[in-house]
């Protein structure tokens, strides 16, 4: 069963100041979740859930969403990275494939 056609996780992670791997809420996560969240609702895109993740374990890339359940990972560095997740993965259905992790990062 799925709830949702798309399940969003923004990591918005906090770790100390120094970290070698630094941290996506420092990096802008929680502002990317807050537009992701509102422009869903703005957009209407329906049966889409965008929620707040803790670290996912890949914050030296910049900010890491993960949308489920089609398992894409993204590296989202901008408004402009998150617009482009939105419009071309959420509401167009196609991967943005210059954004994607690979399994080797």
């Amino acid at each position: 069963m799925t709830f949702y056609h798309h399940h969003v996780f923004v990591c918005t992670n906090r770790r100390a100041d120094g970290h070698s791997q630094g941290c996506c809420a420092s990096k802008g996560g929680e502002k990317i979740r807050d537009y992701l969240k509102a422009r869903a609702k703005e957009l209407k895109i329906p049966q889409t859930r965008i929620n707040a993740a803790g670290c996912l374990d890949r914050c030296h890339l910049g900010v890491v969403i993960a949308i489920y359940p089609q398992e894409t990972w993204y590296q989202c560095n901008s408004i402009e990275d998150a617009e482009k997740i939105l419009q071309e993965h959420l509401v167009g259905g196609s991967p943005v494939t210059a954004l994607q992790l690979r399994d080797d990062q």
